[in-house]
């Protein structure tokens, strides 16, 4: 489900902004955007989405701005590692011969960016362990504020899951209504069939054989369990909707859908019927409806 949420707070001298996207997926797809001197909670941070959200694209982003002035400290060992490096290379260039020889610029500010040259200062090593908690504890503020959007968002779709599933029912009715008679149309057709060629013929059909041939066609064409459980599916949906205990259901929803469709499929196999064939598009027209919104459920 898409959603947003945001949440801010200033905490020693230092303002947190953290905000939280959601897109539609699903599965559950973290991306988390920390500034390099917190990169460190970036686990905690996903187990903290992890147990708020559990589906859709999520994208957290924490921003953060300090109101004082943070130093760095050069690392003396490993500034004279280099330069001691440095004077070895030099020194083997001296021993060539003359034509070969180069002269050798050392840049300092090029020393500094070397790694392990250039170190935080005292106060930014402990910065870390000093934004946990706010970052935490905004980072579940953003999740709280986008849960509310997507509990908007989670209402109107509700409404449309229980929309589509009373059109099913409808036509599920219409074809529980339409299937005793198409059994019934056959034995009549097939009767008649036998009748006209037979009289041709002058000869008679025995009555067993063409009711072994009624009862097949009638096992063949028997759809009572499949509209049972594209019922009995129909109102497991709808408890889930009204459902108020909070808990996701979104990979429910998404089975149901498919055991829906696949129902569906069944009956369209196993129908030899016009108006139970049309009935049953306009099923499959409203379960592709379900799926695609169950998509967007938490």
């Amino acid at each position: 489900m898409t959603g947003f949420g945001d949440a801010s707070e200033q905490v020693d001298g230092i303002h947190y902004a953290v905000e939280v996207r959601s897109l539609n997926n699903r599965y559950f797809k973290p991306t988390i955007r920390l500034p390099e001197d917190i990169a460190g909670l970036e686990a905690e941070l996903e187990t903290t989405l992890r147990k708020q959200l559990s589906r859709g694209s999520i994208t957290l982003t924490v921003k953060m701005r300090s109101t004082r002035e943070s130093t760095h400290q050069i690392n003396d060992k490993a500034l004279l590692a280099y330069l001691n490096h440095l004077e070895t290379i030099h020194q083997q260039f001296e021993t060539r011969k003359d034509e070969q020889r180069q002269t050798i610029t050392i840049d300092l500010t090029a020393l500094l960016a070397l790694p392990g040259v250039l170190q935080p200062g005292e106060e930014q090593a402990e910065l870390l362990d000093r934004a946990r908690k706010p970052v935490l504890a905004l980072t579940r503020k953003a999740c709280e504020r986008l849960l509310a959007m997507r509990a908007a968002e989670g209402s109107a779709i509700g409404q449309d899951l229980l929309k589509q599933g009373a059109f099913v029912q409808q036509r599920i009715a219409i074809v529980a209504e339409r299937a005793p008679t198409v059994v019934e149309e056959y034995h009549q057709r097939l009767r008649n069939r036998i009748d006209e060629l037979l009289a041709r013929a002058e000869l008679k059909v025995d009555q067993v054989d063409l009711t072994r041939e009624v009862a097949v066609f009638a096992e063949r064409a028997d759809i009572a369990e499949e509209l049972h459980r594209l019922g009995a599916h129909l109102e497991h949906i709808e408890k889930i909707i009204q459902s108020a205990d909070g808990e996701p259901a979104g990979r429910t929803l998404d089975f149901l859908a498919q055991e829906l469709l696949r129902e569906a499929n069944t009956i369209a196999s196993k129908s030899n019927d016009a108006a139970i064939a049309r009935a049953i598009v306009e099923v499959k027209g409203a379960i592709d409806r379900i799926k695609e919104q169950v998509q967007n459920v938490e």
